[in-house]
């Protein structure tokens, strides 16, 4: 069983987040090339895996691959309704973050749990669709999309609970997902969500018809994440943390 050390960022600017993920990612490429160097270190040389949660101001990003026309309007707006904009290395198109939202960035080496990125992906969405279950929301995936779904087989009425997208390079995963539970889905309405122009976004509030306490959703998706990938869930002690914000910001 895997170990993952969990740290909750709180509300954090989404390039601090960022710049936080490259920074863990790059500490386990560098074992991975001293390793390929001295094979003989192997013994004792884990990489260590980590799951970030937070919380953003709005935030606009789009994937490597996305479309700008799908940001439908322009910087005076984002002024104005205080959303910033990034483009990013992830896969995906454009995408909404802000209050409201879970979302979670899995820092994994997947060579120790297993070499497969389309498996990684559904184990995202698994995890998602577990907890979606225990608040009784009826949630799957939708064919040839990413993420997970409400009504995915149902025409016209198909709408996304939870985004997802990813990089990877030689197996050590970055970014996450956004799962919508309070979320103000009125920002949705200024791009073309993840691309897909003829589906809506939803959210846990918006299918409850009541507020959903944050903290034990993202408790509950712990435990989910936990399961799916069968790993040992600890926190990050302050001293690495502290490490890793030296490192990032100076």
């Amino acid at each position: 069983m895997n170990n993952v050390f969990v740290e909750d960022l709180g509300v954090i600017e989404y390039g601090k987040a960022w710049d936080l993920q490259e920074f863990l990612m790059k500490k386990g490429l560098d074992i991975k090339a001293d390793l390929f160097r001295h094979p003989e270190k192997t013994a004792g040389a884990d990489i260590r895996h980590y799951l970030l949660l937070c919380r953003h101001p709005h935030v606009y990003t789009l994937g490597k691959s996305g479309m700008i026309e799908h940001l439908l309007i322009n910087d005076q707006r984002m002024k104005d309704l205080q959303v910033s904009f990034y483009k990013t290395n992830r896969g995906g198109d454009i995408t909404y973050h802000g209050p409201g939202q879970l979302v979670a960035y899995p820092i994994l080496d997947l060579e120790q749990f297993f070499a497969d990125l389309g498996r990684y992906m559904r184990s995202l969405e698994e995890s998602v669709i577990r907890l979606l279950g225990e608040y009784g929301i009826e949630a799957g995936r939708l064919p040839g999309s990413t993420g997970v779904w409400i009504d995915p087989d149902v025409p016209g009425k198909a709408r996304k609970i939870c985004a997802m997208g990813v990089r990877s390079s030689r197996w050590i995963t970055l970014h996450g997902l956004a799962l919508n539970i309070n979320t103000d889905l009125k920002y949705f309405d200024y791009i073309v969500p993840c691309g897909i122009a003829d589906k809506g976004v939803t959210s846990m509030q918006q299918e409850l018809g009541r507020t959903l306490d944050e903290t034990q959703v993202q408790a509950l998706f712990l435990e989910k994440f936990a399961e799916v990938f069968e790993a040992h869930l600890s926190p990050v002690t302050e001293s690495l943390k502290q490490t890793a914000v030296a490192a990032v910001h100076g």
